[in-house]
């Protein structure tokens, strides 16, 4: 009778052929068996997971349930983009616990319970937290990497401009002090930043610091929200204020580093390059486009260059006295104002700075 009521568990993940009363038994632990896995990319299936779940548990040593697979069935909602990974014993499901944020097909999952998991009866059943020896860093991951992003000290940071990169924001937070954990929240698709983020401070004292003094910040176009990721920001307790001011005033200087980086585009504006008068001559002007293509194309492929003249009447069209450099790339461009800006140039010291690509486009020179 038993067989007909509980089919065994079979399939394409290896699970072991049960008898009966174990069947029984792996109905009963399955709420604490299975482990959710969000954040999939839609390229994954169900034996893209299995694989890769039971590979990395057995890397960082989870596996407690004997040899082969820990992996027993994966379950995929496509279109929500989650998994449920059915483990073969409850301990390897609190083990897999310790792999949240692991990077999977170049992007990271979160591990968590399932709705459906009864602590209290899980309890009964076997550990409930991962293995503290586990090797994680055989997969990448280290103790609190992800999971320091929980708990009520996690700071949201949003309102962040689009172009800022990873390193710029962490340079911004960690003006405070060193972070335990940080995640840049992108589109999974593109690759690019959704304009917001997550960390958690190692010294979490600095905690309503750092949002009091970086909330309502202007940043480019943008004006930064930070607070407790869980509530509403909370006031700096009064023997903070002086450590507030100071770091207001870190803050600041921050800003002013960020600036010349913040639109980094594939165009570079030169100031203090070039006047109207030897533009006139048609010969000088020649002259003076060969001798930036040479110059400035050491940085990398130069795409254009426009160097606008003064209007056949005598008058100052727009951008009269400015370059405009075309790279490539972003990366050419940024090596060419990093290594044109301050330099010396008859005398005079150069400005350089990124330029809309749209108005450069457009042949809007008046920027």
């Amino acid at each position: 009778m038993f067989p007909n009521m509980l089919p065994l568990a079979s399939g394409q993940f290896g699970a072991l052929p049960v008898m009966p009363v174990q069947a029984m038994t792996q109905q009963a632990t399955r709420h604490a068996r299975r482990v959710y896995v969000g954040g999939l990319p839609p390229i994954a299936n169900e034996q893209s997971v299995a694989t890769f779940f039971s590979h990395v548990m057995s890397a960082i040593g989870g596996n407690t349930a004997g040899p082969g697979d820990a992996v027993v069935n994966v379950y995929i909602n496509h279109e929500k983009k989650f998994a449920f990974v059915e483990m073969r014993s409850v301990e390897e499901a609190s083990n897999a616990m310790a792999l949240d944020g692991i990077i999977f097909e170049g992007a990271p999952v979160k591990v968590r319970r399932p709705s459906d998991y009864n602590p209290s009866l899980a309890a009964t059943l076997g550990p409930s937290e991962p293995n503290p020896n586990l090797n994680l860093a055989a997969v990448g991951l280290t103790p609190g990497s992800a999971g320091g992003l929980e708990g009520p000290d996690r700071i949201f940071v949003g309102g962040l401009p689009y172009y800022f990169t990873e390193a710029q924001i962490r340079e911004l937070l960690e003006s405070f002090g060193p972070l335990r954990g940080f995640d840049l929240v992108k589109d999974r698709e593109t690759g690019n930043s959704k304009g917001y983020a997550f960390c958690v401070y190692q010294d979490l004292s600095v905690t309503d610091i750092a949002c009091a003094a970086l909330n309502g910040i202007k940043m480019g176009d943008k004006t930064l929200t930070v607070r407790r990721a869980n509530q509403g920001a909370s006031q700096p307790k009064p023997e903070q204020e002086s450590v507030l001011l100071h770091a207001q005033q870190q803050i600041a200087l921050q800003r002013l580093m960020l600036q010349p980086s913040v639109v980094a585009t594939k165009v570079v504006c030169l100031t203090q390059v070039v006047t109207a008068d030897e533009l006139k001559d048609d010969d000088d002007y020649e002259d003076i486009v060969e001798d930036m293509r040479t110059e400035c194309g050491k940085f990398g492929t130069l795409v254009n260059i426009v160097i606008p003249r003064p209007l056949p009447s005598g008058e100052m069209g727009p951008g009269v006295g400015k370059v405009f450099l075309e790279y490539a790339d972003i990366e050419s461009a940024t090596k060419a104002r990093q290594g044109l800006n301050g330099r010396k140039f008859g005398g005079n010291q150069v400005v350089a700075v990124f330029y809309p690509e749209n108005k450069f486009s457009q042949g809007e020179y008046n920027g």
